[in-house]
């Protein structure tokens, strides 16, 4: 049963627009909270890459398992109105436990701006990914479904044009929230110290949410809202489960084959279930291959973005961030889908193409293994301009002369000579069991040795000022800065100790002849401030950094000059990143318009395949390969360690272009089915028979078909 006041509006049932806002605030929400979560296990919770991607999959993949569980609840007990309101809620309060999780104060008992509790932290955001997950996921099957549900017979052409709007709402909320959030995230927030303000980034998605939710309600009383048909997925895997039984019964020669082996339930099953179910059947066999393509598709938040951060994200007057670079393929697809469906369609279809669902589809694989190979060769630009970190067993050393005279430094092969407010032109390599021996001298000393227990897998620096003045260093810095940021630290020569304040952070208490610890600035020029007593009134304290750029790092040294003012050189650790983000673009733009002929031709073929009591049923089937295509790159990245990042890329592409001649065979043996006609056509037979009952798996939900 279902109850519509039947408003319309251009031609559409009005309800849907109630539909299609929701949509754009719950992905706003959705999107919004994704962009930040790789970032934020890595620089809040300190989770390493690998791990950090390894929780980002497993929440994605987690958010496509659930909608199974979201399509039996709709279909089988309180139907898809019902469902998407009781999820949202849930999914709402994971959105405000995650913002929650995500204030540093709530543990930060000694104001240090370091949370005391990590672990609290950590269960938090873990609680509020595991609601958040059960909630989009569960809402994911019914959306769709339920705005399809809205029209009429006789407006397949609207219901197929609703599928490409709402795929452009979905992306119009990508968009502005992968905009937004990661602005939000940058700007500093706290009670006692400020910090990166995730709270505010993750609670704006919070807020989306709830009003996602308070729309939705909103249109409550022009919807047609169906009563579900009993528990659909009992009835399909009993059928399914019996055919199975009674063939392997009757697997001699002696019983006649039948012409499909779901007909093996005719003794026990009505004949429309067994239709439906070969409907449904066909269909999921089908979404087999595709998986790879949402492997490949969803590193967008993972790989792409680290990628991002070790490249310069100056584009011509415009500063980008690594995490701001997702909004490529939302800005892509707003304008990708509307051409698409008013250009390149039509024309296709003006050729005398027959460019059918399965073939759009096909074309949007291959699209996505080229955006691939254009990721890998992006990647090996980059490995070209990258520095070499020490391996597992090396040790880097480089040698600076703080000092007035020159200073010669030996090494395992190596003799350096420093002149004052120097350093060695980049670090020497050694392995760690073979770095034995360092000594220093000055013109006209003796050597003196310098012993340090080396650490391997790790920078050192040595600062030297005199023939029996050194001191070793470990960096702590072993990769590019993370965000695309700049590794900023001081160095005192001064007699006392000294304090600086750079753009908000404090440097305190650096010792004499001493380093402080790398702090992280974006890009531009920082003021900085030093404080010591041994600075004269009329000498001045405010300095100027250089011009920052992007995944840089630098040594500060702090000297007394001859008017006892002081003076401040500059010295180079990691050259910033010179490959600009832009060379993304068209890997990016690849990708986009295989998702737009992929995606938005899923989502509509798979409901003009499905049968009209398990429409969410085939909605979560086609959620499921995005799941599944999660699960894949977490099997890769954990079995393939591979030394070059391009490597994987490459692998993914030839994986994927595999699996898209696979598809392409299976699609050109696939029929496609009218499953309106042919429920049509069992209520005629019915009426023919006069029959006094309702078949008990019938539905008396309208359908509206796409005739393919």
């Amino acid at each position: 049963m279902w109850m519509s006041k039947s408003r319309s509006c251009f031609g559409y049932p009005l309800s849907i627009f109630f539909i299609v806002i929701n949509e754009f605030c719950e992905r706003f929400s959705y999107y919004g909270m994704r962009a930040l979560l790789v970032l934020y296990f890595r620089n809040f919770i300190g989770w390493d890459d690998d791990l950090s991607t390894a929780i980002y999959h497993t929440f994605a993949a987690l958010c496509y398992l659930t909608p199974i569980l979201g399509a039996l609840i709709a279909d089988s007990w309180l139907g898809k109105f019902k469902t998407i309101i009781s999820l949202s809620i849930v999914y709402t309060i994971g959105q405000a436990v995650i913002a929650v999780s995500s204030i540093h104060d709530l543990t930060d008992h000694d104001h240090d701006g370091t949370p005391d509790s990590l672990p609290v932290h950590v269960a938090l955001s873990m609680i509020g990914l595991v609601l958040i997950a059960f909630g989009t996921g569960g809402i994911k099957p019914c959306v769709s479904a339920f705005g399809g549900d809205q029209f009429e017979e006789g407006q397949e052409k609207q219901r197929n044009q609703f599928f490409s709007i709402f795929y452009l709402a979905i992306n119009a909320g990508s968009l502005l929230s992968t905009i937004i959030t990661p602005i939000l995230r940058v700007q500093q927030c706290g009670i006692h110290s400020q910090q990166a303000c995730y709270p505010l980034a993750f609670g704006v998605p919070a807020a989306l949410m709830a009003i996602a939710l308070i729309v939705f309600v909103l249109g409550s009383t022009m919807y047609k809202k169906f009563q579900p048909q009993g528990n659909v997925m009992s009835k399909v895997a009993k059928c399914i489960g019996f055919a199975i039984k009674n063939r392997f019964k009757h697997r001699s020669k002696a019983f006649p084959k039948r012409e499909h082996w779901l007909d093996w339930a005719k003794e026990k099953y009505d004949e429309r279930l067994i239709s439906q179910i070969k409907m449904v059947v066909k269909v999921m066999f089908l979404y087999i291959p595709l998986p790879m393509f949402w492997a490949l598709f969803d590193q967008q938040g993972s790989r792409w973005t680290l990628q991002a951060t070790t490249m310069s994200g100056k584009i011509g007057a415009i500063e980008i961030q690594p995490d701001q670079m997702q909004t490529v393929n939302a800005i892509l697809i707003v304008i990708m889908v509307p051409i698409m469906d008013a250009v390149v369609y039509p024309l296709i279809a003006k050729c005398g193409l027959n460019f059918t669902s399965l073939k759009k589809m096909t074309v949007g694989m291959f699209l996505a293994s080229m955006a691939f190979v254009a990721a890998a060769i992006v990647q090996v630009e980059i490995d070209k301009t990258l520095p070499v970190f020490p391996g597992g067993s090396q040790v880097q050393i480089k040698a600076l002369n703080i000092g007035n005279n020159n200073m010669i430094v030996y090494l395992p092969g190596v003799n350096a000579t420093l002149e004052p407010m120097s350093q060695t032109n980049n670090f020497m390599t050694f392995d760690a069991d073979k770095l034995t021996s360092i000594n220093v001298s000055s013109p006209g000393s003796s050597v003196t040795a310098v012993t340090h227990n080396f650490e391997p897998g790790h920078r050192y620096t040595l600062l030297v000022w005199g023939p029996s003045n050194s001191l070793v260093v470990k960096d702590g810095l072993n990769q590019k800065p993370e965000k695309g940021e700049n590794g900023i630290r001081f160095v005192n020569t001064l007699n006392e100790m000294l304090n600086i304040t750079m753009d908000g952070k404090v440097f305190e208490n650096i010792p004499s002849n001493n380093v402080s610890s790398y702090q992280f600035f974006s890009s531009g020029i920082k003021d900085y401030t030093i404080n010591s007593t041994e600075i004269e009134p009329t000498c001045p304290r405010d300095f100027k950094s250089s011009n920052l750029d992007f995944g840089s790092a630098y040594t500060y040294v702090i000297r007394k000059m001859s008017d006892s003012c002081l003076e401040v050189k500059e010295f180079e650790d990691i050259p910033p990143n010179t490959v600009n983000m832009a060379l993304q673009i068209p890997q990016y733009f690849l990708l986009t318009c295989g998702e737009v002929v992929f995606s938005v031709t899923g989502l509509e073929f798979s409901y003009s395949q499905a049968p009209s009591n398990m429409k969410s049923v085939l909605q979560a089937g086609w959620l499921l390969t995005v799941a599944v295509g999660n699960i894949i790159v977490l099997i890769v990245a954990g079995v393939g360690h591979f030394e070059k990042q391009w490597a994987e890329y490459i692998l993914f592409a030839s994986l994927l272009l595999v699996v898209c001649v696979i598809f392409a065979i299976m699609a050109r043996f696939y029929t496609y089915v009218n499953p309106a006609e042919i429920e049509a056509q069992f209520d005629e037979d019915e009426k023919k028979k006069n029959v006094g009952k309702d078949n008990p798996y019938a539905t008396s939900e309208p359908v509206s078909q796409t005739s393919m």
